[in-house]
């Protein structure tokens, strides 16, 4: 049985309890509080970590607020390349990549800003719940149909938009606005700042919008290109991180598509998984977990399908020895956390759903 020792207990009027020294909270170890059967409310101080803590009922945790610095790289899933229809030698303008917003020290975010002069440092609190949503690529379209919007990807208040779709050729179909904007089949779709940059406009072989060259969609890094003339334009490049301690590039532009003859080239795919255009033929999809766009397709009286954008990615790193993230991640796909150096990292590549830190 428990005992609490005392000198004298003074009681003042509203029934509250003064101490005249400074409360003392029995010491344990970690182990030795771990080898305690607690329940809910329990509280110690933990002489390994010097913090008071308390028994929520399932975990230890610390009193108190206690925030972490957390490194994050947010895509959005690439807008779809756009389609072209059976009649004519007409394009569909490259997708734009899925939005790109990164705080980590001495990269850039999209937009091609420096994270320094873009986002502060990001903080979240142990034991708050955060949401994590990994957006999909823009869904391919067929003959006529509207190109898919890349889905938006989330970190807690961090957004990152989905990449615009590129237009397609059944009609006068601009690239939409998006994280990064789609190519053109008219006119050109718009980036978001600190997340992408214009699609490419088109090239324009004759005819008026009849029989054009597709612009390239818009990547994290650059402007997707203009078609010129017979050739469609490439795709926007991505840019390269080291979040999980490896450069990898993700976040580029689908290239057009084109159709009108064999002096005609279809554009590149930008650098970072954005999908090649067609010449005849349909585009490309953007690589999974990249954000890249899609490639849009070129017909020559043959009905061609633009290609889908690749699903976006979301990673988030902080000091190991700063805090653990939660088992539970119901909804997420992910790779479990991976350590590099005196850091963890755990990748995101699916689902929606929350996480904790304690």
């Amino acid at each position: 049985m428990s005992t609490l020792e005392t000198n004298s207990i003074g009681k003042y009027s509203g029934n509250n309890v003064s101490v005249d020294d400074a409360l003392n909270l029995k010491s344990y170890t970690t182990t030795q509080r771990d080898a305690l059967t607690s329940v809910a409310g329990d509280t110690i101080y933990n002489s390994d970590d010097n913090k008071v803590q308390f028994y929520n009922g399932s975990s230890w945790a610390d009193t108190g607020v206690s925030f972490i610095d957390m490194e994050y790289l947010v895509i959005a899933g690439g807008g779809a390349g756009g389609s072209s229809p059976a009649s004519g030698a007409r394009m569909g303008g490259g997708g734009g990549a899925g939005g790109y917003r990164s705080n980590v020290s001495g990269e850039n975010t999209g937009g091609n800003v420096s994270t320094t002069n873009a986002f502060t440092t990001y903080f979240i609190q142990k034991g708050t719940s955060y949401t994590v949503t990994v957006g999909g690529g823009g869904a391919a379209n067929t003959t006529g149909g509207v190109a898919g919007q890349g889905s938006d990807s989330r970190f807690a208040k961090i957004i990152s938009s989905g990449g615009g779709a590129g237009g397609h050729g059944a009609a006068s179909s601009r690239g939409q606005t998006g994280g990064s904007g789609g190519g053109a089949y008219a006119d050109n779709g718009l980036g978001i700042a600190h997340q992408g940059f214009d699609g490419g406009d088109y090239g324009a072989i004759g005819g008026g919008n009849t029989n054009n060259a597709g612009g390239g969609g818009g990547g994290a890094s650059e402007v997707g290109e203009d078609g010129a003339s017979a050739n469609a334009g490439n795709g926007g490049d991505g840019l390269a991180s080291s979040i999980t301690g490896s450069s990898i590039t993700r976040g580029g532009g689908g290239g057009g598509g084109t159709g009108e003859n064999s002096a005609g080239g279809a554009g590149t795919g930008g650098a970072g998984g954005g999908g090649a255009g067609g010449y005849r033929a349909n585009g490309t999809a953007g690589t999974v977990n990249t954000g890249g766009g899609g490639g849009g397709s070129g017909s020559y009286n043959v009905a061609r399908d633009g290609a889908s954008g690749g699903s976006g990615v979301v990673i988030l790193r902080w000091t190991t020895a700063d805090a653990t993230i939660g088992a539970t991640r119901t909804g997420l796909i992910d790779g479990g956390v991976q350590t590099d150096g005196s850091d963890s990292y755990i990748v995101f590549t699916g689902g929606e759903g929350d996480i904790t830190f304690s």
